[in-house]
């Protein structure tokens, strides 16, 4: 118990045979053995002793009484310590994210986590620019402090509204999709639009509506504030900032073009693995970010492109570079891939790795 409120340890409290209640008060066959325990101890050990043990009893823990199964019971602990410590493992999955340090300390102001207040908060930018990946890092950082959590992805193409629908039919439906993953109820059905507010106005969450386009979205899944419990926090990503002042968010966080500096870094992970250019690649790789502009998806596309190229291979591109490319998304992709038709390029390749990049590349 010292270990706990000094070192914020986790203590998981497992009453085998014994009833809590004669953990607190030391009574009963526990009682008995306390006091046997007791016998030639000091008076501060004593005391000790029984504040840990009446702590000890107020742990929300495991009864063996409850269980008819004991395996069941030991199977149960065993699952929830699993899933204690994957939680808290700290995410290591954005490190290597250039830049990302200062986009989560502009954010802190906007979130204000310490608050009980119930925040919306718009993360606003052009494609590519890094809105998703700032909310990922968000969602993987403070999600676990949150009763409930979800990262609903790529909403307008995921999510998109059924053909012929009326806007209650595709709220309906919307809210009912959210509900079932931020309750993990599987293929949840739900009557009306109220059942949201009535489900999450007591439960601290954190949701992320990632690439909302049109308001009914908004409407299904977080039209209010009060639909959800104090300290919640809701996250939306967008490319239209009047959507988010429409809906009265006024809180929003607008992504800017990285700096030369960091827009070089990210070029050179994804070109060559580190964040300087190789040996005599200098002047190339700045040729092709200056061609290609500070947007982060299109320089992480191009750099995977000429990844693993010889100094010839860049010089041979550049030509081509330089009489095609509008430093934008679907100029960057179809000049790397050469894709004759594209369709929401910018959604898709939010995600899009390293791999798969030199994989379109090999194929074009």
């Amino acid at each position: 118990m010292k270990c706990r409120e000094e070192l914020g340890q986790t203590v998981m409290a497992v009453f085998h045979k014994v009833d809590p209640s004669d953990v607190k008060k030391l009574t009963g066959d526990f009682g008995k053995v306390f006091r046997k325990t007791c016998a030639g101890k000091s008076k501060e050990d004593i005391g000790r002793w029984r504040q840990a043990l009446a702590e000890v009893a107020t742990i929300a823990g495991y009864h063996s009484s409850n269980w008819d199964n004991e395996a069941a019971m030991i199977k149960k602990i065993a699952t929830d310590i699993s899933n204690i410590l994957i939680n808290s493992t700290p995410s290591s999955d954005f490190d290597g994210f250039v830049g990302m340090r200062g986009h989560l300390e502009k954010m802190k102001p906007l979130l204000r986590l310490e608050s009980d207040e119930v925040r919306i908060i718009g993360i606003w930018g052009p494609p590519g620019i890094g809105k998703t990946t700032i909310a990922r890092v968000l969602y993987n950082q403070f999600s676990n402090s949150f009763q409930l959590s979800v990262f609903m992805e790529n909403i307008k193409a995921n999510y998109a509204r059924p053909t012929g629908s009326d806007d209650y039919s595709a709220k309906l439906q919307l809210q009912q999709m959210f509900l079932s993953q931020i309750t993990k109820q599987k293929d949840m059905e739900i009557p009306h639009l109220g059942v949201a507010q009535d489900r999450l106005k007591d439960k601290k969450v954190m949701v992320v509506l990632d690439g909302v386009n049109q308001s009914v979205q908004l409407d299904a899944m977080a039209k209010e504030t009060w639909w959800f419990g104090p300290g919640s926090r809701i996250i939306i990503t967008t490319q239209d900032q009047k959507l988010c002042k429409a809906h009265g968010i006024n809180h929003i966080y607008k992504v800017n073009f990285p700096p030369d500096k960091e827009a070089l870094q990210i070029f050179c992970m994804y070109a060559f693995g580190q964040n300087t250019p190789k040996d005599g690649f200098k002047k190339l790789a700045w040729k092709v970010i200056n061609l290609a502009g500070n947007l982060p998806l299109g320089l992480r596309i191009m750099g995977s492109y000429f990844r693993g190229m010889s100094k010839e291979e860049w010089k041979k591109s550049l030509p081509r570079l330089e009489t095609s490319l509008d430093a934008d998304i679907q100029s960057i992709l179809k000049f790397c891939f050469d894709v004759p038709q594209l369709h929401s390029v910018a959604e898709y390749t939010e995600l899009l790795s390293v791999e798969q990049c030199q994989n379109l590349r090999k194929r074009s």
